[in-house]
């Protein structure tokens, strides 16, 4: 199958997710990833950016020992997402509140020294940013169109508050690293599918 086939494929895939709608905000920062507006009122992110960018994070990611990765939420439809991620990988996860100091204070016992660290929310996970960027370790970050990326040296441009989206988020890259390293040569040799990714709800959950 052809390159541009594939693309096609996994934008057909990938479509229904909602992993290109926004909120209803724009920042300065995330205009230049708009297309358009939904007749909602949403705005709809590119989504051939969102999976170059994709590919481009893949490619930082296998510069580094991938154990020398970080990825941090405190968002908690990102927990599964983020844990499946890492099982595949080999990346170090960290979920829940990022503890102050982690990356700039070396006398506390959690302390630690990555390499890199991929975090899904700027706005949620600002903490980890602003330690990251003050230890000089490079950030990627999954953002929406309502989120400031001044600190983010990769932005993948993404709906980082869906359940589905942030599935499909995790599911693609994983991939992509895999497919980069070379250890999968197409989709058929993936595992797992973005439903394996995504954070499963209570039916009490879904009445609230």
């Amino acid at each position: 199958m052809s390159q541009q086939n594939e693309i096609t494929d996994i934008k057909k895939k990938i479509l229904s997710t909602g992993i290109r709608v926004g909120t209803a905000v724009k920042t300065k920062f995330m205009i230049p990833y708009v297309t358009q507006a939904s007749p909602e009122g949403l705005y709809l992110m590119d989504l051939d950016i969102t999976l170059a960018r994709i590919q481009t994070a893949a490619k930082f990611i296998n510069r580094v020992n991938i154990e020398d990765v970080i990825v941090c939420s405190g968002r908690e439809y990102a927990n599964t997402p983020i844990e499946k991620f890492c099982e595949i990988t080999g990346a170090t996860k960290m979920l829940g509140r990022f503890m102050p100091g982690t990356l700039t204070n070396p006398s506390l016992p959690y302390y630690i020294e990555p390499k890199l660290v991929l975090i899904s929310d700027p706005q949620v996970d600002a903490q980890a940013i602003t330690e990251a960027t003050n230890a000089g370790i490079p950030v990627i970050g999954v953002s929406n169109t309502d989120n400031i990326t001044s600190k983010i040296d990769l932005v993948i441009p993404a709906n980082n508050r869906g359940r589905k989206s942030l599935a499909t988020i995790y599911w693609l890259l994983a991939r992509e690293i895999l497919l980069e390293k070379g250890e999968i040569k197409n989709d058929n040799q993936m595992k797992y599918e973005i439903d394996d990714f995504e954070t499963k709800i209570t039916e009490e959950e879904e009445i609230e």
